[in-house]
Formats: C-alpha cells, sequence, structure tokens
C-alpha cells in the first residue's frame, strides 16, 4: 500500500536524483496528471505540490518533451509547451497581423500624400472668372453647340512681359499681349483632335467689348491679336466665336515660364534645323541638324520669327505647330499620360501658369479632359492654319480666303473630319488645295449614285506623327 504524502512531506527532493525525475511522469505516490478529471472540480495535478517536496517546475515538467522522463511524444499536458501561440500556426498569425497593421499604415500614408498632391495641384489653377462673367452677359448673341459631346478649347500663349516674364522683352505696364492662339477641337468620338492656329496678324471684326475697368470699346475692324489687349480672353473668343460660328466651350492661357516649364518636364522635345540659329532676342543659339531642346531653348525656338526661315508669322506658325506634335508624340510614346511618377511634373508645370474658365478649372476636369485625348492616334492629332493670305491693303497683315475658311469652320462645327498633309503635297501652304467635297478623285459630281464616299477636304498642315527631319 502507497505511503499517505500528507504524512510525512519531507524535503525538497534535488531534481537530479535518480529516484525523482524532473517532468516526466508522476513520482510514486502523486496523483496522475493524465488520469480522468476529478469530479468534485479540483484541478486534475497535484492537489498541493509543497506536500509532494515538488517544486513549481518540478510540479510542471520541462518544456522539452523528450527530456528525462519524457515520453517523446509532446508536451506534457498541463505544461508551458501547451500553451496557446508557441506552435507554428500561431507564428504565423502573428506575423499576419503585424504585416495587415504595416499595410494599413502604409495605404493611410499614401492616402494622405495622394490627396497633398492632389490639393497642390489643384490649387495652381487659377480661374477665370472675369471672363465668365463677360461671356455671360453676351449668352444670347454666342453661337450654340451642335455636335454632342465635341469640345472646342481655345488655347491662347501670352506673351505678357510683365512678373517672371520680364526677361524675355520690354513690359508695357504689364499689358497682355496674345502671342499664339489655337483652336482645338476634340471630335466628340475622342478619335481626333484638330489644332487650327489663327494668325495673329490676321485682320478681321472684333466686337465691342469691355477693358478691365468696365469701360466698352467700339467693334472695329484690325488684327486678331488686339481683341486680346483690348478686352482680355473674353473679348478674343467672342472674335474668335464671329468669325468661325464655333462655340468655344473651354479655354486655357499659359504663359511663357508655363510652357518652358512643360518642355523640362518631359526632358525636352526633339526638333530638327536645317541651318544654325543664332538670335540674341530670342535668347536661342542652336547648330544645325535633329536636337532635343530644353525648355528655354524651346521658348526661344517657337518665338523667333527674324532668325529662322524667312522671317514670317506664317513660318512661325508652322513651327509651333509642328513643336506643339512633337511635345504630344514625346508625351504618349514615353507613356507619360499613363505614367502617375511621369505625369505629375507635367500637370505641376501645366497648372502653376495656367488659367482656365471655371469649367476646367480643377484637376479633376483636365484629368477627365487628358483622359479622353490619351488614346488619340499621334497621326490623328493635326495641326493646321487657319486658309488665309496676305491682305490687300497691307502685306503686313493676313485676311481669310474665301470660301475656304468657311468650309473649314463648318467642318469643325458639325464635327466633321478634316485631313491634313504637308504644303509641298497640298500645293499651297496658304489655302485648301483640293476641295474633294466639291469633286471626288473619280471625277464624278456631288449627288452622284455612285462610287466611292465623298473625302474630307484636305488642308496644308501637320501631325504629331510627323518625322521633325521629315524623313
Amino acid at each position: 500500500m502507497d505511503a499517505d504524502v500528507s504524512d510525512s512531506p519531507g524535503t525538497p527532493a534535488e531534481p537530479d536524483r535518480p529516484d525523482h525525475p524532473a517532468g516526466g511522469e508522476p513520482a510514486e505516490g502523486s496523483g496522475d496528471a493524465s488520469g480522468p478529471a476529478p469530479q468534485d472540480g479540483t484541478s486534475a495535478g497535484p492537489p498541493d505540490a509543497s506536500a509532494t517536496g515538488d517544486t513549481a517546475e518540478e510540479a510542471g515538467g520541462t518544456d522539452d518533451a523528450s527530456g528525462p522522463g519524457g515520453s517523446g511524444d509532446g508536451p506534457a499536458p498541463g505544461t508551458w509547451g501547451e500553451r496557446p501561440g508557441r506552435g507554428p500556426q500561431d507564428g504565423r498569425r502573428h506575423w499576419l497581423r503585424w504585416t495587415a497593421l504595416a499595410a494599413s499604415f502604409l495605404v493611410l500614408v499614401a492616402a494622405g500624400v495622394g490627396w497633398w498632391l492632389y490639393k497642390k495641384l489643384d490649387g495652381n489653377i487659377t480661374t477665370d472668372t472675369s471672363a465668365a462673367a463677360e461671356l455671360k452677359a453676351y449668352e444670347k448673341d454666342r453661337p450654340q453647340p451642335i455636335a454632342r459631346d465635341a469640345q472646342n478649347i481655345l488655347l491662347i500663349g501670352s506673351d505678357t512681359r510683365s512678373g517672371d516674364n520680364s526677361a524675355y522683352g520690354r513690359d508695357d505696364g504689364g499689358s497682355q499681349r496674345s502671342d499664339t492662339t489655337i483652336l482645338l477641337h476634340l471630335a466628340a468620338d475622342r478619335g481626333s483632335a484638330t489644332a487650327v492656329s489663327i494668325p495673329r496678324d490676321l485682320m478681321t471684326r472684333i466686337p465691342s467689348c469691355h477693358t478691365d475697368e468696365g469701360k466698352a470699346t467700339e467693334e472695329q475692324f484690325a488684327q486678331f491679336n488686339w481683341a486680346f489687349e483690348l478686352g482680355g480672353t473674353a473679348c478674343t473668343i467672342r472674335t474668335v466665336e464671329k468669325m468661325t460660328g464655333v462655340r468655344v466651350d473651354h479655354h486655357m492661357v499659359v504663359d511663357f515660364n508655363g510652357f518652358k516649364d512643360m518642355v523640362d518636364a518631359v526632358d525636352g522635345v526633339e526638333v530638327c534645323l536645317k541651318e544654325p540659329v543664332d538670335d540674341a532676342d530670342a535668347h536661342l543659339k542652336l547648330p544645325a541638324g535633329r536636337q532635343e531642346l530644353d525648355g528655354e531653348d524651346a521658348l526661344g525656338y517657337v518665338r523667333a520669327r527674324k532668325s529662322i526661315g524667312n522671317g514670317s508669322d506664317t513660318e512661325r506658325m508652322d513651327r509651333q505647330q509642328k513643336f506643339l506634335g512633337a511635345l504630344v508624340n514625346k508625351m504618349q510614346s514615353n507613356g507619360v499620360l499613363l505614367n502617375p511618377t511621369r505625369l505629375y511634373p507635367v500637370l505641376d508645370a501645366a497648372t502653376k501658369s495656367l488659367t482656365t474658365d471655371p469649367g476646367l478649372d480643377s484637376l479633376r476636369d483636365l484629368y477627365d479632359l487628358v483622359r479622353g485625348m490619351r488614346n488619340v492616334p499621334t497621326e490623328k492629332v493635326q495641326f493646321l492654319t487657319v486658309p488665309r493670305t496676305e491682305y490687300r491693303a497691307d502685306p503686313n497683315r493676313d485676311e481669310l480666303v474665301q470660301p475656304d475658311a468657311n468650309q473649314l469652320f463648318t467642318r469643325l462645327r458639325k464635327d466633321e473630319p478634316v485631313a491634313v498633309v504637308p504644303a509641298d503635297k497640298a500645293g499651297s501652304a496658304d489655302s485648301q488645295a483640293d476641295h474633294s467635297s466639291e469633286k471626288d478623285p473619280s471625277g464624278r459630281e456631288p449627288g452622284g449614285t455612285s462610287g466611292s464616299p465623298t473625302p474630307a477636304p484636305t488642308y496644308s498642315g501637320s501631325n504629331a506623327a510627323d518625322d521633325p527631319c521629315g524623313s
């Protein structure tokens, strides 16, 4: 019969004695830890560790199931090895919790940075509320849109010499000038984009407009860029609408520094020069041949007149169109429009010097516009100048060639296709070469019941896919 452990507590046994193994099976006289739980709710382990002479560590055994006295099949029941969080599965859960926490933190940081960048770009844009108010006052006189979803945007390059632009010429009291004006037509299906340059020296009728001081000007027949100087953006828009019959949906005004920064943001734009250029007025000195221009040189290149070619404004507009085409090609071919990392510097540069109407004064509005254009094939991004010739009363001014000009305006108004070819193929740099709407290549007159559909009229111009060196 076993001795009663409560009668003789004795002294604690040494853990290394062979007759009292540390851990493993219980010594004689102790309860069986693996047996059924007592019915009275007491612990299945020894009732009193001090009564057996064991320390707490001896009562629980060691963590190593293969240690002395262990069975080798795993941790003994009731030991630390049996506690939750010690197995491989629990370690994996611990790692996953920390990964989820880190990912959540990164998402919050990224969202915060993204919001900050969005607000920064959005805040860069200047809204032209005065032009919107002026146009609203003349709403009844403005043409109504015809083609649904097509958009017409007037791009105005301001050459004011005030502020940061004073390095490019004399500042006449900060007066504003319209150096470049382009009517950009985006087809309703966004399958093409047609940019039509309007010469600044084109003689046209300028309606009565209001100056910055609110004074009304007289309606007059004058050169086109006077409209911007007399009544700002609103006066220019109304002049274009009366000339073309095309409703201007939006407008953008970009100054010199914005143009430079955009070129730098895409790491330069490629051009091709037949001869070297040395123009002190344009701050430009370039060798002949194919080369990439940074922002400063690009600005001089598109502004130069006397030092490149025949010095005419006609040739300068042609050079500007080809440069813009090369810029569009660079942005599309290098994936700028599809890469947020590369697109951000372009948007930052553009928005810093951009003044728009309220319909385009947010980053979301500009993004929607860019997104609609990014899939337009470069060969369908076309550039041309309104059909014009020397003004009869002054060879230093231009006048429209009719009916060519009105036929072009009608096609833009109705969102009908326009085709452009190089000047040497069109046969004339200043007017429509062949109105195939009047006669198709087969020689049949309009209205015939047989033959191919009437092709679009062809105008002298270029597209963004053209090689700058013409090869």
